[in-house]
């Protein structure tokens, strides 16, 4: 019994604190975009770049390159894969952007770097992209039919409707920089403007409560429910709460509880960005450069939001509700089971099981990656950390790659867009591009000769692009059969 209600505090627990901490400035910011992808941009504007017609040399590298910008974790970036893959990007391209923006975007770059090695970074930045483009090209060919009718689909409901102007284009751009203001942790955003000290004296004893409901151990990089943490699930369920009677129904026209909504979405994000620190003396609010930067972002998305005409803007705010409810449940579900599995697994097993380099230590470094999920920068120094504990350097790049991609909530997440038969694909795919990124890179610090290891990574190639012609063979037969 002891065992059951630790497992299920630690899901709770793990809950609470994901909630608290990653959702509001990222993921509230992400389905808005996902929304606006849906009802304001035209299928061509998303299909000229990244639509399955478009060449493979044009489309596999711009969809890179707009995940590189994004320094966003698996879970925000789902809904951004789902906005461009419901208006006609083909399944390889986005299955490129998908793979490529949480593990290899600059900052997650350019922090790998820092903590553990510009050698591990550029590692890791080049396996991602080769690889990222490869299991796009794998997932084009191996679902093509899908592809096709998919593609003919895309412009259901409020496509015909939309229309990239000027409103439209601002709304988009100012929900970016919204993301964006929210996700950086650079100076000035970072940086205390101004403080004021609240006379609130419960505050700390709050705090202690937080921390005895919610226990956590930082060395592992677990996280714990702050006192703002608390206040933010609280805004966060009556945003849930209000929603469905605000959005449920936004096509028909706006009622009172739609503008509550959006009030208190707004709210939330500006309370996220502020910093709230109990003390002896009662609570004390830091007012950083992330709020003023946060609150410039959401009167622009306000300004050019009100430029839209009625349709648009219902149209926008009726599909962010429906990434929401086709999404953020599964999320919920897969962060509460990895709290408890985490319950689980002791930093001691990944010596034994993790310290060398050869096929089962790689396959554990990803399957330990499902169970083991951390927010983007948040996952480095937890690999650090992996890293003084034995974790041999090749394992530990195979559960850097995998980490990102195969947690067990975006698995959930993009099951829920694409379909359960193309997520086995890619998550299979992944798990294998991960260990061979692990073996290779592995071998390379284990001092294995430059010849052995380009032979052996083009070994891999050669394969990869036998199954590529292959299945590319299988494709024009088909074509020509019909």
């Amino acid at each position: 019994m002891d065992l059951v209600w630790q497992l299920l505090n630690g899901g709770a627990g793990n809950l609470a604190a994901y909630l608290a901490a990653h959702v509001l400035l990222c993921l509230l910011p992400a389905f808005f975009i996902a929304g606006a992808m849906a009802a304001l941009i035209p299928k061509a504007s998303i299909t000229r770049w990244l639509g399955r017609s478009t060449p493979a040399y044009v489309s596999y590298p711009a969809a890179a390159a707009a995940g590189s910008l994004l320094a966003v974790c698996s879970c925000t970036i789902v809904p951004l894969f789902a906005g461009i893959y419901r208006k006609g990007a083909g399944i390889g391209p986005a299955i490129t952007f998908l793979f490529f923006a949480p593990a290899g975007n600059i900052l997650a770059l350019a922090y790998t770097g820092s903590i553990l090695g510009a050698e591990f970074a550029v590692a890791r930045f080049v396996l991602c992209l080769l690889f990222g483009i490869g299991i796009g090209l794998l997932m084009a060919l191996l679902f093509w039919r899908d592809d096709a009718s998919h593609d003919a689909q895309t412009d259901a409901l409020f496509a015909d409707q939309a229309s990239i102007g000027p409103a439209a284009l601002g709304v988009l751009l100012a929900l970016v920089a919204l993301l964006v203001a929210g996700t950086l942790k650079l100076w000035p955003l970072t940086a205390t403007v101004a403080t004021v000290n609240l006379p609130l004296p419960w505050a700390q004893a709050w705090q202690a409560t937080l921390f005895q409901w919610v226990p956590f151990d930082a060395a592992k990089g677990e996280e714990g429910v702050s006192v703002q943490g608390s206040l933010l699930i609280v805004l966060l369920v009556l945003i849930g709460l209000t929603a469905y009677k605000g959005l449920e129904n936004i096509i028909e026209g706006a009622n009172r509880w739609t503008w509550i909504t959006l009030g208190l979405a707004a709210t939330t994000l500006l309370v996220a960005a502020l910093r709230l620190t109990p003390n002896i003396e009662g609570l004390e609010l830091a007012l950083t450069g992330r709020l003023f930067a946060v609150g410039l972002a959401l009167w622009a998305v306000l300004r050019y939001a009100r430029r839209l005409n009625a349709d648009d803007w219902r149209a926008w705010l009726w599909e962010s509700w429906r990434f929401v409810k086709q999404i953020f449940l599964l999320l919920v579900v897969g962060v509460f089971v990895v709290g408890i599995i985490r319950q689980l697994i002791q930093p001691e097993w990944i010596q034994t099981l993790a310290g060398r380099n050869d096929l089962q230590a790689n396959a554990v470094a990803v399957v330990f990656g499902v169970f083991m999920y951390f927010p983007t920068l948040v996952e480095v120094p937890v690999a650090r950390m992996f890293l003084d504990l034995g974790m041999h350097p090749g394992p530990l790049l195979a559960y850097l790659m995998a980490d990102p991609e195969l947690s067990l909530q975006s698995m959930l997440m993009v099951a829920a867009v694409i379909g359960r038969r193309k997520t086995f694909a890619y998550v299979g795919w992944v798990a294998v591009f991960s260990i061979s990124a692990g073996l290779l890179y592995g071998a390379w610090v284990d001092g294995v000769a430059l010849a052995w290891l380009v032979l052996g990574l083009g070994a891999f190639t050669a394969v990869i692009a036998a199954v590529l012609a292959w299945l590319h063979r299988r494709q024009q037969q088909a074509i020509q059969a019909l």
